[in-house]
């Protein structure tokens, strides 16, 4: 794989893919996308008011459009939603046109990160840990099936997992 290729973070909401992926694009020199903030501003609206009236389904049908254009860029880092990998297309996608890096995290730590967001549909409920966990048991291995690379970005400082990220990547 050449340096120049893409590099693609996947993981569950709250792992941190943001912010390691606007540390990586900075570090590289690379355009940075999000993909859930790509369609927000390509709908007008919220990934909440998505759900609200299209559901999960009309979100993951537009996840789905934005990542098969994302995914023809060069050079770019791009954060992904955490539920992108749970169609068989985006997955295919993914690893065939770049670096896929797993950001890996405890339930615990995304509870802490995502106590006061408002913003995660899915998170909505009267037992998020209980959500969380479902979704890590769903989506782990395919998460895993796609990934070149795992890093805990749980347990590590964000400065430390780009850091851990970036020498795998160049030593591809």
């Amino acid at each position: 794989m050449a340096k120049s290729e893409n590099i693609y973070l996947i993981g569950l909401m709250g792992a941190g893919k943001t912010t390691i992926g606007r540390l990586l694009a900075k570090s590289l020199k690379m355009p940075f996308y999000d993909s859930d903030k790509i369609i927000e501003d390509l709908t007008g609206v919220d990934i909440p008011t998505i759900f609200e009236f299209e559901g999960e389904v009309g979100f993951r049908d537009r996840e789905q459009k934005a990542l098969a254009g994302l995914t023809k860029l060069t050079h770019v880092v791009l954060a992904t939603g955490g539920g992108a990998v749970i169609r068989e297309e985006n997955r295919e996608c993914l690893k065939e046109n770049g670096f896929v890096v797993y950001l890996q995290c405890s339930v615990d730590r995304i509870l802490e990160r995502t106590k006061r967001d408002t913003q995660r549909p899915l998170l909505q409920t009267d037992n998020p840990r209980a959500k969380l966990e479902q979704l890590l048991i769903e989506r782990e291995p395919l998460y895993l099936s796609c990934a070149d690379y795992v890093v805990d970005s749980g347990t590590l400082q964000s400065k430390a997992a780009v850091k851990n990220i970036l020498q795998r990547y160049r030593d591809l």
